[in-house]
């Protein structure tokens, strides 16, 4: 008899927590701002530390919930916004709820590593001193993680500052028994060649590789792909330039008369660049670039 109170009590027990986290998922869901509400409406109505009081101990399913409401309220923020989004400037999209979103989420779940990377990835974008706040956060709770100190250090070069950069990634190579050799090389080489090309390309790549959520890598994909871009267009440029040595002065009208000096030109890496069959060169994502007046080159946007 006795057993079976028990039983009967454990049972009871499971059903009311279920029923409380269902309910408590429900209210959240009523009282969430809406993903395109004027920045002024757009508030949490709850503490991380409030929700973790009301949680019964589900942290972890609350903090899911507010991780999949921030890749929401980024998606629709992008789906919504009426021009060109540029990766390296997100303040016209008027984000200012991604980091509280990101903050509840890693407070319900210290341990929440992919909000923490996503953040890094994002927030630079949109607010450095937010994403350098979310990142020391998750480096607070997680002290042996170096994967944390890499974004920490890609965030103070992303502003440029290659000596703060350097020293975290320095102490994040100390951090931990699995930490790559290359974390100590990347604090050598951001002191010594922080603002350039190469940098950029070996900070994304690393970034990429140790990266195991989709959603980060497309974004670093995306970066990758920027600095690709970047070096095809300075090889054009530098066609241009050839082609009006050779006649003139004069800018090309057509991709055609460029062809030459096009394929003449190499990337950084030794490669050619890329033509389709009409001689036209193509960006990372093979669509054509765009030619104008005066020997620009542009994206096909």
């Amino acid at each position: 008899m006795n057993e079976t109170r028990k039983i009967l009590a454990l049972a009871s027990l499971i059903v009311v927590s279920f029923v409380a986290v269902i309910a408590l998922s429900r209210w959240m869901d009523a009282r969430r701002p809406p993903p395109d509400i004027k920045a002024e409406e757009e508030r949490l109505y709850l503490t991380g530390n409030t929700l973790k009081r009301m949680s019964l101990g589900f942290n972890g399913l609350v903090a899911d919930w507010y991780w999949m409401r921030s890749l929401q309220y980024v998606g629709n923020k992008i789906i919504n916004h009426p021009g060109e989004v540029q990766v390296d400037d997100l303040g016209p999209l008027d984000m200012r709820l991604l980091y509280p979103l990101l903050d509840t989420a890693t407070t319900l779940d210290p341990q929440f590593l992919v909000a923490y990377k996503y953040g890094a990835v994002v927030l630079p974008a949109i607010n450095e001193e937010e994403a350098i706040k979310l990142i020391r956060k998750g480096m607070a709770a997680n002290p042996d993680d170096w994967r944390l100190y890499q974004h920490l250090g890609y965030i103070y070069w992303k502003r440029g500052d290659y000596k703060q950069a350097s020293e975290v990634y320095a102490e994040g190579a100390q951090k931990g028994t699995d930490v790559p050799v290359w974390m100590k090389q990347m604090s050598a080489r951001m002191a010594a060649e922080g603002g350039s090309p190469a940098m950029a390309r070996e900070i994304y790549r690393r970034l990429y590789e140790e990266t195991e959520d989709p959603k980060v890598k497309d974004l670093l994909l995306r970066r990758l792909m920027q600095v690709d871009s970047f070096e095809e267009r300075d090889a054009i440029r530098a066609a241009f330039r050839n082609f009006q040595a050779r006649m003139g002065g004069r800018c090309p009208n057509t991709w055609r008369e460029l062809s030459n000096e096009l394929r003449a030109e190499r990337l950084p890496n030794g490669r050619p660049l890329r033509l389709d069959a009409n001689g036209v060169p193509l960006d990372p994502a093979d669509t054509p670039y765009v030619l104008k007046n005066n020997c620009v080159v542009d994206l096909d946007t």
